[in-house]
């Protein structure tokens, strides 16, 4: 048996959480991912960045989020079930909390031109509305099949002013669309910031997303104190496609041992079926994008293809940090199928009148997936509005009727 891993929050001078992380990255990239190794943390730390980047949360995206206590919800499961509404935020998900980071961060190392990848939209929806914000020119690659079937968040992009360009290789989703994005960037690295938008990729953006990120979770400590007299859940859970919300939802509990922090994985038609995208259940170690992580693929190291229902979590691997925590046993996975998301999501709509994104009903489906003590106290983080997902829904719903499932 594997040997665990003393649990990290933050990386290692070289970038490492653990035996996950690093920067495998070409000659022709090292300028620009050694600047930002080297300043991100001085910028970040920097109380006009900061003042800057707390006013644009709070006036401009809306936070803090509500943490909502979901009555109907947790009367079904006796349990005290809140959910942290990131589908509020501008823009219809927790993308934004990055994205305004990562503009802030760029203008400050000079950069003109922002690229960034996108699977369900949310990130290049959110990365296009802060380059609008500032007047900057943006690029959102993002895979063929996802923009055909994310096409309300294409529209959004591209009357944001942004250019959505396809990436029409492998399976035409958001693993292909990074690739698009990393060779774009190779060829124009002097005068263009990647803007990431999970915890992948080299060092240093596993760790610079986690920390724009962290509000999600800094806030619901703050709330819930003041909603039960406990910052401390007994279970916080959420979504994970490359993890940036779920690490959000995560990052200020990791050192609270109490907590229990469950990661739901999409499982596509089954772990077993051929079409997953379950990286814990079925990857391995090995570098993928610039960091070494946990990712699905073959014997040799090339990487197999995920599916996911959800273009969100269509991703063959996790975040360093994240292989990290699961290596470590802080952070329990679970894996949700197609039809468990959205029979979850469903039931939300019915029950809370709150539409969720497909990924966030995967964390959803995560309450019929696990014990639950009585009256014990579970924050689920709702990643994402569902008007993206409206016609998957939809056509879910038609099979339900006709009895075809």
């Amino acid at each position: 048996m594997e040997e665990k891993e003393l649990t990290q929050l933050y990386p290692n001078e070289k970038g490492y959480f653990g035996s996950f992380g690093g920067a495998f990255i070409p000659e022709m990239l090292h300028a620009n991912v050694q600047e930002l190794q080297e300043q991100y943390l001085a910028i970040m730390g920097d109380t006009s960045f900061q003042e800057e980047l707390q006013l644009l949360l709070h006036d401009y995206a809306g936070r803090p989020t509500p943490l909502y206590y979901a009555k109907r919800l947790s009367e079904k499961y006796k349990a005290n079930i809140y959910l942290k509404r990131e589908d509020l935020c501008h823009t219809g998900a927790h993308k934004v909390n990055n994205t305004i980071g990562q503009v802030l961060l760029a203008e400050r190392l000079g950069k003109k031109k922002i690229i960034a990848e996108t699977g369900a939209g949310q990130h290049g929806v959110a990365t296009a509305t802060v380059c609008a914000l500032k007047g900057l020119e943006c690029k959102v690659f993002m895979g063929e099949l996802d923009i055909q079937r994310q096409a309300p968040n294409v529209g959004r992009m591209k009357l944001l002013g942004a250019e959505v360009i396809p990436a029409m290789s492998g399976n035409r989703t958001l693993k292909d669309a990074t690739n698009e994005a990393l060779r774009y960037w190779i060829n124009h690295a002097s005068d263009t910031h990647y803007i990431i938008g999970s915890v992948v990729g080299p060092h240093p953006y596993p760790d610079m997303v986690a920390r724009f990120q962290s509000v999600i979770s800094e806030e619901i400590r703050k709330q819930l104190l003041e909603k039960t007299g406990n910052a401390l859940p007994n279970k916080v859970i959420a979504c994970v496609g490359g993890g940036s919300n779920a690490t959000g939802a995560f990052f200020n509990y990791i050192e609270d041992d109490g907590v229990e922090l469950i990661a739901a994985e999409a499982a596509g038609l089954g772990i077993d079926s051929g079409e997953s995208a379950a990286a814990t259940f079925l990857g391995k170690r090995g570098v993928l994008h610039g960091s070494m992580t946990t990712f699905m693929q073959t014997d040799d190291g090339q990487v197999v293809e995920p599916y996911s229902i959800s273009a969100g979590m269509d991703y063959p691997g996790i975040g360093p940090a994240l292989a990290h925590w699961f290596k470590s046993g802080r952070v329990h996975f679970e894996a949700v199928t197609d039809d468990e998301a959205l029979v979850a999501g469903m039931a939300l709509c019915k029950t809370e009148g709150i539409i969720p994104a497909i990924e966030s009903s995967h964390a959803l489906a995560v309450l019929d997936k696990i014990d639950i003590i009585e009256g014990e106290t579970i924050v689920i983080n709702l990643s994402g509005r569902g008007d993206k997902d409206l016609e998957t829904y939809i056509k879910y719903q038609s099979k339900v009727d006709a009895n075809v499932l």
